[in-house]
This record gives C-alpha cells, structure tokens and sequence, in this order.
C-alpha cells in the first residue's frame, strides 16, 4: 500500500519453455540407456508391488498387527513422494549423475537392512529412507530425458520407457508371489537388493552426465523455492501438473480397489483377476506405443491428450452408471470393459503430460520433475482410504472417485491450459539438429515464430492478471 492508493504488484513473467529451435544434445539414449531409465522409473512397483504377497508372511513373522505392516507399504510410498521434492532440485543443482548415484546406494543399502529388520518399527523406518532414497531413479529418469530430447520427440521417448516401466507392475506381484515358493519374506528384499545394485552399477558405467556445468544453478534452497513458485505460477504448467494428477489419482484408485471389486463383488478368482490384471496394463502400454510411434508427429499433443481425457471421463462416467445400479445388475465382463477403456485412455494423458510439463522447464528440469512425480504420488495416494470408504461390498465409491478424478483433469486441461491458445508446432516433429546444433534453417524458423507467440501470450497472462488485481 502507498499513500496515493493500492500499488498492483506484476506477477513475474512465467518460464518459458525452451524454443523448439534452440540446439539440444546431439547424444541420444542407446537401448541400453533406454533400459537403465526405464528400470529407474519403474522403482515404485519394484519397490511396493513386489512386496504385496509378502505382507501375510511379514504380519506373522514380526508378530505385528496386518495395519502396522500397511504402514511399510505407506512409508515407502511418501518417501518417494518426498524424496523426489528434494533431490530433483539437487539435480538441477549438481547434475544428474551423483544425486542418482548417491540416492541408489542408499536404496540399495536400505533394501538390505529391510531383509534383515528383526521388527516392524525398524521395517517401517527404513521403509522411509528407501523410499526416499529410490525416489532418485523416479525424478533424475525424467529429467535426463528432458535434457536429450524435446517436442515430439521426448514425448516418444516417454512412451518407449513405459513398454519397460510398464511391465513391472504386471510382472513385480508375480515374481513376489513365485519367490515365496522359494524363500520367505526377506528373500523378496535380497532379490530387490540385487536389482538395485545392478541397476546402480549399469547407470554408473553407462549413463552419462546429461546436464553441463553452464545449465546448473548456484542457489540453495532460496532459489530452488523462489524455481518451483516461478513454475507454479505458470498457468500452463500447473495445467499440465495438476491433469496428469488427477488422471493419475483415476488410475490409482482403480489400482486400490479393483482386487475387492473384481474378486469379492463380481466374483472373479485370483487368477481370472491376475489375467484382467494384466491385460488392463498391456492395454495401457499398447495405447502408449501408439502415441509415441503413430500419433504424436501426426496430431498435437494436447489433441492426442484431449481424446485421453473424452476416453477415461467417459468409461469413468459408464463405470459410474453400471456400479449405481442405473442397467440393473451387471457382470464382470461390463465392468472389466469398463476397466479396460478407462486404462488404455490413460496411455495417451500421462506420457504427454509429462512432456508438455517439462518442454517448459528446460532451465529447470529436475525441480519440474519433482513437482510433477510428487504431485501424483501424494494426491494418488489418497485414493486408497478414499475407494475404502463404502468397504468391500460396493464398488459406488470406486467410480465416484474415478469420475470425480476425470472430470477434475478435463477442467484444469481446458481452463489452466487453453488448449485452443496454444497453437504451437507441436502438430509438428521437431526438426532434427545436427551435431553441430543448427537446425534446419526453413522448418526452423517457422517453428521457432510460432513458439515465440505462444510465449508472448503466456507472458501477458499473469500481467493481465497483476493489473485486474487479481
């Protein structure tokens, strides 16, 4: 306040994403790279879905009660949710290569002492520290995808690493449930022990340093605040931030509770649920190879994204319908449908999320991949008690979170990102840049105007908003 009257603050001018003609590294993930990201992101099943046949054996031989042992699951999750809040930025900081490597081996380390815990506290505690430590491989993976690619082509990327990383949640239960066979529960961590070393030893020999010394920042902890309040303030970002949320949240609650809806309610066995199970996923993965290798290149992303949310809004909605008892009593085979169309549309909304995220934070890769990663985990993660609420026996509050969920993504995509607004050449594939880093001089220019209007729009937003006071 002044002595002449109010004084409107302007906004700061939201971060730009990087020009799709500015040169990005010549370097380009091999498979084997490819794998090593692919494994790092797919910690969060290895970590927590392996583990799920175990928690009978664990309640018994620590004596713990079954919701004390829940907890190790629920520890491990907000760790990785946290951790990933921290050391993102630290990659922004000090490089990709030694936050992931110090990170892996604390996870390798605390995976050893979880096979040796002689009791629940500790299992819990360090359940924690793992999760902390593991969200490394989750954060830095994407990150260093956004420092090798842009526009089409990370997006494409992102799609390749989830036919790695969506393999693990089909294959971790399985794999626990068989190890059991064979050895108890502290078998299940020496295993998880053993990935986590070689996935460390191959990304220390294999994965180089992404991000060079003159793109780092300085600042501590100031900086990495005054970084991710600059991203959230961009309404852009927080559009594509809080889309991928919420579809996310969809997914994860039909993740709680489908166990409950399609063996105790719709009478499935275990192994009819286990094939539903996984065909949901390869459905998932499949419609992700297609974005990546068909769509994107053809139609823009936020098209391809437009059509993932009409898909999941509308199988949410149908679930909605069948579990309300609006067609009378149904089977499995509608409701599993149902299931079925509600994953496959995810695998055109998160991959692209993910990339229309980070294409604007090239000065900030890391701190964008924590927002976006921790965003998920701690909102999915109340689906859980929220799908609970109505118990076993009714599959309602399922349904009306997933629809809630779908509805809420469709809203923030129309109104935070402006689809329409954004006419940019992402319908466009980024033109190839020599090693050299000039792009082609025609396609380039091009792509380069309509990028820079884009950017001049998103920057008279928050100054439209600082002088209506908002």
């Amino acid at each position: 306040m002044s002595a002449g009257g109010p004084t409107v603050h302007a906004q700061p001018e939201p971060p730009s994403p990087r020009p799709l003609t500015d040169p990005v590294p010549a370097r380009r993930a091999g498979l084997l790279v490819t794998l090593v990201l692919g494994g790092l992101t797919a910690l969060p099943p290895l970590s927590t879905d392996m583990y799920l046949p175990a928690l009978p054996a664990v309640t018994k031989s620590l004596h713990a009660p079954a919701a004390t042992v829940q907890i190790t699951l629920t520890a491990c999750l907000i760790g990785m949710a946290l951790g990933q809040i921290v050391i993102g930025p630290m990659s922004d900081r000090w490089g990709r290569r030694r936050p992931l490597l110090a990170g892996m081996t604390v996870y390798v380390a605390a995976s050893v002492v979880c096979a040796l815990a002689p009791n629940a506290e500790l299992l819990i505690a360090v359940r924690l520290i793992q999760g902390l430590a593991g969200a490394a491989g989750i954060v830095i993976a994407r990150a260093v995808v956004r420092d090798l690619y842009d526009g089409v082509a990370m997006a494409r990327f992102f799609s390749s690493l989830m036919l790695v990383s969506g393999v693990a949640p089909i294959a971790a239960p399985v794999i626990g449930g068989q190890l059991l066979r064979f050895t108890d529960w502290r078998g299940v961590f020496v295993v998880i022990t053993v990935v986590g070393t070689v996935l460390t030893l191959v990304a220390a020999k294999w994965l180089h340093e992404t991000l060079p010394p003159e793109r780092r920042h300085s600042g501590g902890v100031g900086h990495t605040l005054h970084t991710m309040r600059g991203l959230l303030a961009d309404r852009a970002f927080s559009g594509y931030l809080l889309t991928g949320t919420l579809a996310f949240t969809a997914l994860f609650a039909y993740v709680s509770a489908s166990p409950f809806v399609m063996q105790v309610i719709y009478g499935a066995s275990p192994q009819t649920y286990s094939v539903l199970f996984g065909i949901n996923a390869i459905g998932s993965v499949g419609v992700g190879q297609l974005n990546g290798r068909v769509l994107v290149g053809r139609f823009s992303m936020h098209k391809i994204m437009a059509g993932g949310l009409a898909v999941i809004t509308t199988a949410s909605v149908a679930l909605l319908l069948m579990t309300a008892g609006a067609f009378g009593h149904v089977g499995l085979a509608p409701v599993a449908a149902g299931l079925f169309v509600l994953m496959t549309g995810m695998g055109l909304v998160n991959a692209n999320a993910n990339t229309l995220g980070l294409m604007r934070a090239s000065h900030a890769a890391g701190s964008a991949s924590a927002l976006l990663g921790t965003s998920s985990f701690l909102v999915g993660s109340l689906a859980s008690p929220l799908v609970g609420i109505g118990g076993e026996h009714t599959a309602l509050p399922m349904a009306l979170v997933q629809v809630v969920c779908s509805l809420g993504a469709a809203t923030c995509f129309v109104t935070l990102v402006r689809p329409w607004r954004r006419a940019t050449a992402q319908a466009v594939p980024t033109a190839p840049v020599a090693a050299g880093g000039r792009a082609p001089a025609g396609g380039a220019r091009e792509q380069g105007a309509r990028e820079q209007g884009a950017r001049k729009q998103d920057a008279r937003e928050p100054g439209a908003r600082a002088h209506r006071g908002v």
